[in-house]
């Protein structure tokens, strides 16, 4: 456990990553009750969590890298004046938040405001817009989002990789380290208004993905939400980025992570499991990632389109203008729509091989198919942009050139930005849409060109459509990208495969309208009705969902820099003093010592299995001492534990869970007497060596009453899915034999009913009272989920009669994790200290007694 006077070392990072300055405090306290303002700067609460005063009701702080407003200064007053950007999805969102909720934005202004205006500026965002503004120095911000956010992740997570410095560029710490940077004066700008104990944190996109780790760091019980609006890459693609660790484990930091595709939230998910270790589950319909005692959820939901918004720009008398100008200029012709930014991954050009293979194998279009191809500008500079450019030109040119006539140009590049009531002018008209994207994180051009075919009353007005009659649409939409799966009607396309693309957009202007009818039916129901405030609705829901346990754990934060997260666990659940456990050993009788083996005295990735020097002897002096009873209680098989222990003649092994029992080297072993025969193991191994030879770096390991197979060396994603369809094969075929099939860590195992670890402690302990020496003192360590029924067995023997007297309880588990003992130890390291310790003691009382013994002999 960290304590607080370590408050400030997650600013170490890695060298000089996280030097940068905190942002000085340019906002006034905010008021969460009237009359009472609370305190958010210091350190004075203690475990990272402030306690402020209860606010009268719920506030969401919206984090994103832009603000949703627009900004200009008055050529008048040369001041600032700003207005909500209507378009914004981060000011759409609020209508899927009760009345009641207050929400406030922290983010980026478009604008460069100087120092001198900063505080004024940032005082009248406050107050009149709910706003937040980081303001980023200039070069900071050039490194952060030109820099890392755009020259690196934002390619790597659209699977491109810098294989040569002419395709992309390198890895740049100095730019990670401005990302960290600028991370961190967002928290700082979120801390400045959050109450952590009552207001919810929505996160959003790539920008800002160890945001977690810091709010998480600064309040452990902070409500944090985390969106990506991009793509998650495979993990073959992810694994390049040298920081994948830290910004996996800042992800985690959050309590709620969204995506908007399954296909996201499985690569993401592969990424915990293949990089950190972690393993995943459905939890009652949610996915759940188990993470240091806290359950960091899953969820996967597209976002939706504002419907009034669109709804309101159809109706406006501008779009009813263009809607006819347009179908002037494109009388008699049918229209196919593009709208793309222009960037490497849209497919623009893709698109326009495919337009000029469709004139060239279908002749009678030309003169009649145009397609309108709106570049919304360029977000990031680079040479991949430039060439994307240039080839659109070159290509869209050749086109014309070869198939235009009088009054017919096939390819007509709209490069200008035009305002959004052009746009949807062209939506309105367009009898198909094709989005050709490479890969995208979500695009909404299908969606909005959906509503916009819906039309409404003026709308249709403007196009003498009578009213209420049937709408029709087409659209052909790339396979990767995020909103494909939720458009079932649509076409779907390789975009690399020009002829698929070409046959799919002469099939979407050829197919009947009862057809085009039916696909627009199906599209607009769903749109409707998964717009953007159902998205926000449901995605708060669940964030509130995951967060309704947060003050039913203690919670404490370790580790360093970027990999400090927070361990939450029972309120009763500490880790084992060393001085409190010898105490009560010294004044201890009768003492009872349960000693997993794998993972709790010896390390689990250690190559030699066998026991060091160091543990047979402290093994050795505590079983020397009379008042001791110690085990070690072991999966592994008797021959192993007897060759490794034969240095300690008093120690007692129980092998294969349980099934084996010695009391001490001279004894013989005992075996289990209500077992069957283990003619099941002819069914079981074949099956076994079948899962064997198609699972690389698995392997069975035969022991006398069990087999076990082991996939921790094969591939974690084929090897989980192997242990399971495993595991529910050996149920089916030893369904009627006395066998149970368990899955434990990295292995599946098959063992006879009625052997556990939790029987065999309590026949060990039931033997010491019948011999008349009941223990006082009870301590059993362990590490997996076998050792959970060790664990259960002993506090239930104390609270029941098998125990005549009530000893003291040591249960503990190797690792922070949840589990039915009351203790921890961090690992195996602690173990062996803490078994030091109880050996000196037992030193100690040892060299004393044979003393009185002799002051006794010779009085006599």
């Amino acid at each position: 456990m960290v304590s607080r006077s370590y408050a400030n070392f997650l600013d170490l990072a890695s060298g000089n990553l996280l030097d940068f300055p905190r942002t000085p405090r340019s906002l006034p306290r905010v008021m969460t009750v009237p009359g009472v303002i609370s305190d958010m700067e210091g350190d004075s609460c203690n475990g990272g969590d402030s306690y402020a005063p209860v606010i009268p009701r719920q506030r969401n702080i919206i984090v994103a890298n832009a603000l949703p407003l627009h900004a200009q200064r008055d050529a008048e007053t040369g001041k600032w004046r700003f207005s909500f950007d209507e378009d914004a999805l981060l000011l759409q969102m609020k209508d899927g938040f009760s009345s009641e909720t207050e929400v406030i934005y922290v983010g980026s202004l478009k604008v460069d405001v100087d120092a001198s205006e900063q505080e004024e500026v940032a005082q009248k965002l406050l107050e009149d817009f709910n706003c937040v503004p980081t303001f980023l120095p200039a070069e900071l911000y050039r490194k952060f989002y030109h820099g890392f956010c755009k020259q690196q992740l934002w390619p790597l997570f659209h699977y491109m990789l810098p294989i040569s410095p002419d395709r992309g560029d390198r890895f740049d710490r100095s730019l990670w380290q401005a990302y960290v940077s600028a991370n961190k004066i967002f928290a700082d700008k979120v801390m400045e208004v959050i109450n952590p104990d009552d207001d919810y944190v929505w996160i959003h996109d790539y920008h800002l993905l160890v945001l977690p780790t810091f709010l998480r760091k600064r309040f452990h019980r902070v409500k944090l939400g985390f969106f990506l609006h991009s793509p998650f890459p495979s993990s073959e693609i992810y694994r390049t980025l040298p920081v994948r660790d830290e910004i996996l484990k800042a992800l985690l930091n959050s309590d709620l992570i969204g995506f908007h595709t399954f296909d996201y939230a499985r690569h993401f998910l592969s990424c915990c499991s293949r990089m950190l270790g972690l393993d995943y589950a459905s939890k009652r319909g949610h996915i759940g990632l188990d993470y240091f005692g806290r359950t960091v959820y899953v969820k996967i939901l597209p976002v939706g389109v504002h419907m009034g918004r669109l709804e309101s720009v159809l109706n406006q008398s501008s779009t009813a203008i263009k809607v006819k100008e347009i179908q002037e200029q494109f009388i008699g012709k049918r229209l196919i729509l593009g709208v793309d930014d222009m960037d490497v991954f849209k497919g623009i050009s893709l698109k326009l091989l495919a337009m000029e293979q469709l004139l060239q194998q279908h002749p009678e279009l030309q003169g009649e198919l145009v397609l309108v191809q709106i570049v919304n500008p360029a977000r990031s500079t680079g040479k991949d942009v430039q060439e994307a450019i240039k080839e659109t030109k070159l290509t869209a040119r050749r086109i014309n050139e070869n198939y235009s006539s009088a009054g017919y140009t096939p390819v007509i590049l709209i490069e200008n930005s035009i305002p959004l009531h052009e746009k949807i002018a062209y939506f309105a008209t367009a009898q198909c849409c094709i989005v050709n994207a490479v890969r995208d994180g979500m695009n909404l051009v299908p969606y909005k060109y959906i509503v916009c075919r819906q039309g409404t009353r003026k709308m249709d007005e403007a196009m003498n459509v009578t009213v209420g009659s049937p709408r029709t649409s087409m659209l052909v939409v790339s396979e990767f990208i995020g909103c494909s799966p939720s458009l079932s009607g649509a076409i779907r396309v390789n975009p690399w495969d020009i002829d698929a693309v070409a046959d799919a957009l002469h099939l979407a202007v050829t197919v009947p309208d009862t057809e085009k009818q039916l696909r627009h039916e199906k599209h607009y129901r769903y749109v409707s009705s998964h717009d953007v405030a159902y998205w926000a609705r449901s995605f708060m829901q669940d964030l509130e969902r995951a967060c309704k346990d947060h003050y039913s754990k203690r919670c404490w934060g370790i580790g360093f820099g970027l990999s400090f997260r927070v361990i939450s666990l029972s309120p009763n659940f500490r880790k084992l003093s060393i001085d409190h456990i010898v105490s009560a050993y010294r004044r201890t009788n009768r003492r009872a010592i349960f000693l997993d083996y794998d993972g709790t005295i010896v390390p689990q990735t250690s190559i030699n299995r066998a026991p060091g020097s160091e543990v047979l002897s402290i093994l050795k002096n505590l079983c020397s001492d009379p008042k001791n009873t110690v085990f070690i209680v072991s999966g592994r098989g008797r021959s192993s534990l007897s060759e490794w222990f034969a240095p300690c003649e008093n120690l007692g092994l129980a092998a294969e869970h349980g099934y084996f029992i010695r009391w001490n080297k001279n004894q013989d072993w005992e075996s289990c007497p209500t077992v069957a025969e283990v003619d099941w193991k002819r069914i079981a191994e074949p099956v076994m060596q079948l899962y064997t030879e198609t699972t690389d770096g698995s392997y069975i390991e035969p022991k006398e009453t069990a087999l076990v197979w082991h996939h921790q060396d094969a591939d974690p994603d084929f090897g989980s899915c192997q242990a399971m369809e495993l595991l529910d094969h050996l149920e089916s075929v030893l369904a009627n034999e006395p066998v149970v099939v368990k899955r434990g860590q990295h292995i599946v195992e098959v063992k006879p009913q009625g052997i556990s670890k939790g029987l065999v402690s309590e026949k060990i302990l039931t033997t010491m009272v019948n011999d008349g020496k009941p223990p006082d003192f009870v301590m059993c360590i362990g590490d997996d989920r076998s050792d959970e029924d060790m664990f259960e067995s002993i506090l239930s023997s104390a609270s029941s009669a098998v125990l005549p007297v009530t000893p003291e309880i040591f249960a503990c588990t190797v690792g922070q994790k949840p589990s039915k003992a009351k203790y921890y130890l961090e690992d195996t390291s602690d173990v062996i200290r803490m078994l030091q310790g109880l050996s000196t003691a037992s030193s100690v009382k040892l060299r004393f007694v044979p003393q009185i013994q002799v002051s006794f002999d010779s009085v006599a």
